[in-house]
């Protein structure tokens, strides 16, 4: 008999609960609301919401939009649009997660204070969350994606170090020491660790997982960036691991001579999602 188990610590983080309970409470009410960029880094789900009444929308197509309900969604957005809301008389239903709104406060007051320092964030270029953070500079913090991008920095001027809240904690400890090894003694480096703990403290988690099952179906949307990281750490204490956006990309091949099926995912994974998986499993054994 095949054991399959659903990991406990996989599914919404905080910050995205909140922001489609939010969308859900106000689409119950019968109301006309859009999102601004996907409410969430997965497919199934957004198409779930599209179902209830959603509309989302790219910045273009908000530019164009008066007197309406928009909900800005957990990864926040830059000061301008938030200016362009007031301009157009658009009701912002604000789901911006906490932990992001407070790091973006922190990067303002530290732009506010001089322009002569750097102000570099540790994150991905484009993603919704980086651009909301580079907007509290007007466009002036320098994004790295990843150690090999340290170089770039002027180590002869001062650096401010912060991370996009999704990203790994291993190698935000690595460019920390790495700057520490190159400024200059006549620069000032202060670094902040703005990673969320509710993502970071699922990677130990997530490799115990991993490692206690004969294979893996890690669950996430293709563009997830927090998925990425979790599904390669999955990968390296369990090969037999396989990223799936959905139910029906599982390969009934793999379920051959496996005893243990471990279902997981990212932050922006629903739990529905993952149960039907499990259930896509079942009738495949």
């Amino acid at each position: 008999m095949v054991n399959i188990e659903i990991d406990s610590g996989s599914g919404f983080c905080f910050g995205v609960t909140t922001a489609i309970q939010k969308a859900e409470e106000e689409l119950a009410k019968g109301n006309t609301l859009y999102c601004l960029g996907d409410i969430v880094h997965n497919g199934q789900e957004c198409e779930r919401l599209k179902k209830l009444g959603l509309i989302t929308i790219n910045h273009e197509e908000f530019a164009q939009l008066h007197n309406v309900k928009v909900l800005l969604r957990a990864h926040g957005e830059p000061p301008a649009t938030y200016k362009l809301a007031r301009k157009n008389h658009i009701e912002i239903i604000d789901a911006t997660c906490p932990v992001v709104l407070r790091l973006q406060k922190r990067i303002k007051q530290e732009y506010d204070k001089s322009s002569d320092q750097q102000i570099v964030i540790y994150g991905k270029n484009g993603h919704a969350e980086v651009m909301g953070l580079v907007g509290q500079t007007n466009g002036q913090a320098i994004v790295i994606e990843g150690l090999a991008e340290v170089n770039r920095l002027d180590f002869n001027k001062d650096i401010r170090l912060y991370s996009q809240t999704t990203k790994s904690l291993d190698e935000f400890r690595q460019i920390v020491e790495y700057i520490k090894e190159h400024i200059s003694p006549n620069a000032t480096f202060e670094y902040h660790d703005t990673i969320c703990r509710q993502v970071a403290n699922r990677m130990p988690n997530i490799r115990n997982f991993a490692a206690n099952h004969d294979l893996i179906f890690f669950v996430c949307g293709r563009k997830s960036s927090n998925g990425k990281i979790l599904y390669h750490e999955c990968k390296k204490v369990n090969p037999n691991t396989h990223l799936i956006d959905q139910p029906e990309e599982i390969n009934p091949s793999l379920l051959t001579n496996v005893y243990s099926i471990g279902i997981c995912g990212a932050t922006s994974t629903p739990k529905w999602l993952m149960e039907e998986c499990k259930k896509v499993i079942l009738e495949g054994k």
